[in-house]
């Protein structure tokens, strides 16, 4: 306990720079545990209103107990402990373009930037938010030049009407960079840098297709130890073939995988599931025979087929291996799309009369073996369950890039999870990616041209994170009750992966599903 209190002290520190040395001191006096002058478990059920009204020292020590008490899997009244100060991160709004088919689909002559700037303009029309009160926009982008995309990005805010006192930036780390750049924002608010942010995810790869661009390092392939860097240019489908091989994940089942997301995708278009999450966005599609300009309206993924089936899929060739198991059917979509969440401060929410869609409670990365980079979920989703203080079956919802049938169905076995939990309205082999697994040349020919390799770079799911948060968060509203914490996790290139814990907005303010937590069964760790 001393420890956690110590922990506690710093921090209040460094976020109350208003308090004076003497009241830290007054508060070091306070927090002894030999004289803490109420019990922990009288503090939970305190009124906040009670709470609130007691004088500083009271106020502040009630805080460090509650914070300082970890919370154990499934007592979820902690969350209605920590709500109670207004400092959690929450998502009020979530919204994202339909996916459409790179290079042939709804989206193949709109440009990046007018794909963003819809979803930021319903952010503010839908919530009837000043522009000016955002603090930054964060973007997660991969295959255009940084400096182009960061540009594009600027200029989509301008279109959606944000001020010029708005800043923008744009973040990559790589299949994971969407969910990257709301987690981006949420540490933000957290961290007190502003109140009320926007996370966003753009590709548009029509406009920027996988490419190398420049010269390979002879380094690389010139040391017997490197083989970990040789594997980051391994074609991610390479990798899926890898992780099938390693892992016994059979033909068969990848491509029932593929055919449960096309069903449940084309159930969810069907039943108007995605109507509440996407933006209608007005384009133009070009005739590439008479160059013709249409205009058109873009709202329905139209990757989706509702007609697959195993007997037809197993009729498709392996692309990345002569022998292989990962085809064209039983692959993520290459896709072009956008999307955007507006998060910030509880307090400000609560103030402004926002209802809350989701809380953003916990973010993890973790490092894997570039060459079964699809493996990542099974890591990273453990690792932020575990920060959540949950376990993996307090989770209702899971919702799992399936970049590759392989690794999305070996991540679902090694979790040992419900599947009836999973992509419950499909994933990415049917709804598709901003980036997604091409059957170019694989490392090979980077090892025969190092001069001018001419492969594509397979990723994915860069728009993902964002496509996920709308999709999981709408779907938990929809389910309510029935559906508290809801987890976001995908693999990424090079050999890592992501995951977030998110839970449903209004669920945190009752303490109705509260687990009983047995008297000996302490909080936190530091007290035992």
């Amino acid at each position: 306990m001393e420890k956690a209190i110590e922990r506690q002290r710093v921090l209040l520190q460094h976020l109350r720079p208003s308090l004076t040395a003497s009241s830290l001191e007054n508060l070091d006096s306070s927090l002894s545990v030999s004289s803490i002058p109420i019990s922990r478990n009288l503090v939970y059920f305190l009124s906040p209103d009670l709470i609130s009204c007691g004088p500083l020292w009271f106020r502040l020590l009630v805080k460090v107990i509650l914070h300082a008490s970890v919370c154990a899997a499934g007592d979820s009244s902690a969350y209605y402990r920590t709500s109670v100060f207004g400092d959690d991160v929450v998502i009020v709004a979530a919204y994202r373009t339909a996916l459409c088919k790179s290079k042939r689909g709804g989206f193949k002559d709109t440009y990046p930037d007018d794909l963003l700037a819809p979803v930021l303009k319903a952010l503010l029309e839908k919530t009837n938010l000043d522009p000016s009160e955002v603090g930054d926009i964060v973007v997660g982008t991969v295959l255009a030049p940084g400096s182009q995309r960061a540009s594009e990005c600027r200029m989509a805010a301008f279109y959606a009407g944000f001020p010029e006192t708005v800043p923008v930036r744009t973040v990559n780390r790589q299949c994971s960079s969407g969910l990257q750049a709301v987690a981006d924002v949420a540490a933000a608010i957290k961290a007190g840098y502003y109140d009320i942010g926007i996370g966003a995810g753009l590709e548009s790869m029509t406009t920027n297709p996988m490419a190398w661009e420049g010269s390979v390092n002879p380094r690389v392939l010139s040391v017997k130890q490197m083989a970990q860097a040789q594997d980051c240019l391994l074609p991610m489908g390479v990798t899926s073939e890898n992780v099938a091989h390693r892992f016994g994940v059979t033909r068969k089942e990848q491509d029932q995988a593929a055919v449960d997301s096309h069903r449940k995708a084309a159930a969810a278009t069907a039943a108007g599931k995605f109507k509440d999450e996407i933006v209608p966005v007005n384009t133009k599609i070009v005739d590439p025979k008479t160059g013709d300009e249409k205009p058109v309206t873009i709202s329905i993924d139209d990757g989706i087929r509702s007609n697959a089936n195993v007997a037809d899929l197993g009729k498709l060739k392996p692309v990345f291996k002569k022998d292989g198991t990962t085809t064209a059917g039983n692959s993520s979509q290459v896709s072009d799309g956008a999307g955007a969440v507006l998060l910030m401060k509880r307090s400000v929410a609560i103030r402004k009369g926002y209802p809350i869609l989701g809380v953003f409670r916990t973010f993890a990365a973790v490092g894997v073996d570039p060459a079964i980079m699809g493996v990542g979920p099974a890591v990273a989703i453990p690792a932020a369950v575990k920060s959540a203080g949950l376990e993996l079956d307090d989770i209702d919802l899971f919702e799992i890039n399936e970049a590759f049938a392989s690794q999305f169905v070996y991540c679902r076995k090694k979790l040992e999870l419900d599947q009836e939990k999973i992509n419950v309205n499909g994933g990415a082999m049917a709804i598709g990616h901003p980036l997604g697994a091409t059957a170019k040349a694989g490392f090979s020919s980077a090892a025969s041209n190092l001069v001018s390799p001419s492969f594509d770079w397979d990723l994915t799911c860069i728009l993902t994170g964002a496509r996920c948060v709308a999709t999981l968060l709408h779907e938990m509203k929809r389910r309510g009750k029935d559906c508290r914490f809801g987890v976001i996790s995908m693999c990424i290139g090079t050999g890592m992966g992501a995951a977030a814990v998110f839970e449903r907005g209004d669920s945190c303010d009752e303490l109705c599903n509260t687990r009983i937590v047995g008297a000996n069964n302490l909080l936190s760790e530091d007290a035992r």
